[in-house]
């Protein structure tokens, strides 16, 4: 057979080298590393990006946020994308559109610059992302082999915010800010040459893009995201505080009738009747808030009170990474034997002990004992949930719509943290304003003149009181956190429900029903 006849006989998309499995999940993995460790590199150049680009406090806020918001409010048209327009196609202008706005994130001079390149980034990430978990389900079998490449995808998933603080930790200190959006650019352009050599094309679907819920759906994801953080500086009096939450109410809502009515929504309703994905969503929606909290607060722990240095704070987050891997292995190994609903609730149970430990810290408190023993805890939960959350979710669903169930399970994940985030910061600057009104009579009474006219000019508490106002604002944070960790552990405990055909299609064969 001639090479032109090869060419012939080739399949519209087919890949032009078949026949490697593990180059095309490593090619999907490195993407969704990529995408997700994006929302979490920045946070410790976070200092320097302020003194570069002269970024008011508040405003910083914005290059994590316009990243997070993007990305969170559009996963669910990107997995529709892909859906109607071909997977492979969709996951590879993702990427070019990611790694582009990293380019132009790295070369920004003014502030207004970096946050639309943020917002850029979180739009190739939407795009990018579901696509590449819906990849896994066309490229591998269910059973065995579609199960291990989720448990890696969900390993990536999960430890990529650790990695991501410490890779930014690296980079920043070793070279500038800069590369951790330039460190990007290399990655995203190998991922797209090797997309069409080692991934098939999906088969495509008539359709309609339902700009119309995801407007309704990302705007009021948006302002109820503004809202805890308007709160958080000006209370919950505030008439913009007030407008924000009834505007996002009114959006989602209007996205609800939205989706019941529409003939091709990009979230089909009727995926919530089946009762273990719809609890599978919560417990995502209430662990990924309380992680992502989790990463923001100590960050600013190891450097604040501690005074580590970017590198110093970025390894302090490494054997997190480790223990959600062992996790993520451990429940990949017997999550055929004995379903998902014992994973589910370890693993909450686990998070809200790391949580609660956690909620303990305080000025005094080492390394040790007040950071890295309680995370070890939290991310061993968190490995053992993450792969079977993944699995859970987009079992039994069909082809046509692996795509938008993705996409539901990422976007569970991005909005809740963005939620958790934003509420967790809304308990956080309460905490710290009244205990820096305690703090205040003890400080007139010790401080020094010169500290005393440092607090005229700022407004602010000097150290040591400044580190104990901190500590103590992460400590109600982290009460709220656990809040929510008990909140994914009611769901997997009452609402996850094992049945025997689940076991079935997660070992691809008969097994012993488990109640």
């Amino acid at each position: 057979m001639t090479t032109s006849q090869l060419i012939q006989d080739r399949k519209p998309g087919a890949a032009r080298r078949e026949g490697r499995p593990g180059i095309a999940l490593a090619v999907i993995a490195a993407c969704q590393l990529m995408v997700v460790l994006d929302a979490t590199i920045v946070n410790i150049a976070l200092p320097h990006i302020q003194a570069a680009l002269d970024f008011s406090t508040t405003d910083l806020t914005w290059v994590v946020s316009a990243y997070t918001l993007t990305f969170g409010g559009l996963l669910l048209l990107g997995g529709r994308a892909g859906d109607i327009l071909g997977r492979r196609r969709v996951f590879m202008t993702g990427i070019l559109l990611f790694t582009l706005a990293s380019l132009l994130g790295g070369l920004a001079q003014e502030p207004w610059q970096l946050l639309a390149a943020r917002v850029l980034q979180g739009m190739g990430g939407a795009i990018a992302s579901p696509t590449s978990l819906a990849l896994i389900t066309t490229t591998f079998p269910e059973g065995p082999e579609r199960n291990r490449a989720f448990g890696v995808f969900a390993a990536v998933s999960a430890g990529g915010g650790a990695i991501g603080l410490l890779a930014g930790g690296m980079l920043t200190e070793w070279l500038d800010w800069r590369w951790v959006l330039f460190v990007n650019v290399p990655i995203g352009l190998l991922i797209a040459v090797l997309t069409p050599l080692y991934i098939n094309e999906s088969e495509r679907h008539t359709g309609r893009f339902d700009i119309a819920g995801a407007a309704t759906s990302t705007a009021g994801m948006a302002l109820l995201v503004y809202g805890f953080i308007r709160a958080a500086d000006e209370g919950w009096r505030d008439n913009l505080t007030i407008g924000s939450f009834a505007a996002a109410v009114v959006l989602l809502l209007a996205f609800a009738f939205i989706e019941s009515r529409a003939k091709e929504p990009i979230t089909p309703l009727r995926m919530f009747a089946d009762r273990n994905r719809s609890g599978t969503y919560v417990i995502m929606l209430s662990l990924a808030a309380a992680m992502f909290g989790m990463f923001f607060y100590i960050v600013l722990f190891v450097q604040n009170v501690l005074g580590y240095s970017p590198i110093e704070a970025g390894l302090a987050f490494l054997p997190v990474t480790v223990v959600i891997a062992v996790g993520a292995g451990l429940s990949q190994r017997f999550l055929p034997v004995l379903g998902p609903k014992p994973f589910m609730v370890a693993g909450s149970t686990l998070a809200l002990i790391g949580l609660a430990w956690q909620a303990l810290i305080s000025s005094d408190s080492t390394y040790v004992g007040g950071v890295l023993g309680p995370m070890l805890v939290f991310g061993f939960g968190m490995g053992l949930n993450f792969v079977t959350l993944t699995v859970t979710a987009v079992s039994g669903v069909a082809h046509h719509e692996a795509g938008a169930a993705s996409g539901l399970l990422n976007t569970t994940q991005q909005v809740g943290g963005s939620l958790g985030l934003s509420i967790l910061t809304t308990v956080f600057g309460s905490a710290s304003r009244n205990e820096a009104e305690k703090q205040v009579p003890r400080f007139l009474a010790e401080g020094s003149p010169e500290q005393k006219a440092e607090f005229a000019k700022t407004h602010q508490l000097p150290a040591p009181w400044g580190h104990e106002v901190l500590a103590q604002g992460i400590s109600m944070g982290f009460v709220a956190a656990a809040a929510m960790a008990v909140l994914a552990l009611l769901t997997a405990g009452l609402v996850i429900k094992v049945r025997k055909s689940d076991l079935e299609a997660l070992s691809g064969t008969a097994g012993p029903a488990i109640g």
